[in-house]
């Protein structure tokens, strides 16, 4: 795991400087090392958080004829299958899964990215091209913009703020290449027939949940887990408790009876883990506002709360591991939130589903993304492993609906995993993370008292392309709009904005 940065076309002394400049405000990414690549065409850098190989894995990797190179941030699952499966010999130089990538890229050009299974963003030169790519969910960030004849890539925004106009995300699921442009190259699949046997599906949901858990567990350094006593944290933590004796499990409330950490604490002595919690305070809260937002990267209520107990619980982790599993991604793909009730056609509870598992990669998993790497530790996501949400996208989405025949939201998944926990945590009710961390009212109630309604209204109408619905999120843009300032495209910003095409993007 990593932050990276590139400027590709003509290179001066002035943007080595820049780049360097560019790589210090990533530097919470990736405090281990840093490392740089100068040509006459491109410029590399990578701020190392060492997982994979800690001692070998420095990046930028180079080929064995040192005309190719890359950096990477992320995790490739599978990296020591595509190492089996090169056609030719190879002298790699390192353990990482970084190097396979680079080597498969050798041997298969843009389609070696369709065959990589994990969390990634990454850059290629090949001594004249370059080649992009970001994971098909977009786990893992990338943003971009151009600056007279270059192109600057870099793992967050702030990176390119103040260096280039008009910055804007990377899209998941593809890649760019300077031969061929942007090209999508993953969609999750569509289903004309849907999976309707039960014990198959409680079978295959185990099954792949279970290998999904296993190989976020590749790494060289200590794992541990979040644990908010829910039902998505606790299995995650239940099926790695499973494997290894020992488990860090953490986590947060603004009170030391919040029921998140009343629960966490039941499933940590169900399991026997290493449990680990911390209670903060209301003053705590406003005094790491600013810096929340600052890691964010947006100003959107809901994110910005909920992302509040993930920065502590973060914090709370740093001092154990550097690896940590989530729970993200659950409630997307089994149509787990409570609005979700209001659906009675499949065909909806489908679409849904597939916008908000598309909308992920600039909310929640932007939230993880962010507030883990605040504190320097790597946040990993079995939910949202491919093999397993295109299974559970495959089953006939009437089984997923919550209310029908006294049926509990998730109800599938906590049927295939009945006795990996007691029933009370299993057939839990569905709790948001800030409502149960007890900080989802906090914030809203001291800004009322900020900002007057004739400072909203006057500053609201001011603002020409972002609409503005509360005093509680202009409170949040104002401390976004001092750190990154006009430079950023409105798209790029994580807010909710509902589904939309990418097709038809052009770098």
């Amino acid at each position: 795991m990593c932050g990276i940065v590139a400027i590709f076309g003509d290179n001066t002394k002035q943007e080595v400087i820049n780049m360097h400049a560019m790589l210090d405000k990533l530097s919470h990414r990736g405090p281990d090392d840093h490392g740089t690549y100068v040509d006459s065409s491109i410029l590399l850098g990578q701020a190392r958080l060492s997982i994979v190989d800690v001692a070998g894995g420095r990046q930028p990797i180079l080929s064995e004829d040192k005309k190719k190179c890359i950096i990477c941030n992320g995790e490739i699952y599978n990296h020591c299958k595509l190492r089996n499966s090169l056609r030719y010999e190879h002298r790699f130089s390192t353990n990482s899964d970084t190097e396979a990538i680079l080597h498969l890229y050798e041997e298969e050009g843009e389609a070696a990215v369709a065959k990589l299974d994990g969390m990634f963003a990454f850059v290629i030169y090949d001594g004249e091209e370059i080649l992009v790519a970001r994971d098909p969910l977009g786990i893992k960030p990338l943003y971009y913009s151009h600056k007279d004849d270059s192109f600057l890539f870099a793992s967050e925004i702030k990176a390119l703020t103040g260096r280039a106009d008009n910055i804007m995300e990377f899209p998941a699921g593809y890649y760019y290449s300077s031969r061929r442009g942007l090209v999508k190259y993953y969609d999750l699949p569509v289903f004309w027939e849907w999976k309707t046997d039960f014990d198959e599906i409680s079978r295959g949901l185990h099954d792949r949940l279970y290998r999904a858990v296993e190989k976020r567990w590749m790494a060289d350094v200590s794992v541990g887990c979040f644990l908010s006593g829910g039902l998505d944290s606790s299995l995650i933590c239940a099926i790695s408790k499973r494997n290894f004796d020992h488990l860090d499990t953490f986590s947060v409330g603004l009170e030391a009876e919040s029921q998140d950490l009343i629960y966490a604490r039941k499933v940590a002595q169900f399991l026997g883990t290493n449990h680990h919690e911390y209670v903060y305070t209301v003053e705590e809260v406003l005094e790491a506002l600013p810096d929340v937002i600052y890691h964010l990267e947006s100003f959107d209520p809901a994110l910005v709360r909920s992302a509040i107990p993930c920065y502590f619980v973060s914090r709370l982790a740093k001092d154990y591991v550097k690896v940590i599993l989530t729970g993200e991604g659950s409630d997307e793909v089994f149509a787990g939130y409570h609005y979700f009730k209001r659906f009675d056609d499949k065909q909806d509870v489908q679409q849904e589903a597939l916008r908000i598992i598309n909308g992920l990669h600039n909310m929640n998993l932007q939230r993880v993304d962010r507030a883990t790497m605040a504190h320097s530790i790597e946040a990993r996501v079995p939910f949202l492993d491919i093999e397993f949400v295109e299974y559970v996208m495959s089953i006939n989405p009437e089984l997923k609906l919550a209310g029908k025949e006294q049926r509990m939201e998730k109800w599938l998944l906590r049927q295939a995993f009945t006795g990996y926990l007691p029933d009370e945590i299993l057939w839990r009710p569905k709790m948001e993370f800030a409502a149960g961390c007890g900080s989802e009212e906090l914030i809203t109630r001291w800004v009322e008292n900020k900002i007057s309604d004739a400072e909203f209204k006057q500053e609201t109408q001011s603002l020409k392309d972002i609409n503005i619905s509360s005093k509680e999120e202009l409170y949040y843009f104002r401390i976004f709009s001092d750190f990154f300032g006009s430079d950023v495209d409105n798209a790029a910003i994580g807010r909710w904005k509902g589904g939309f095409s990418r097709e038809g993007s052009e770098l």
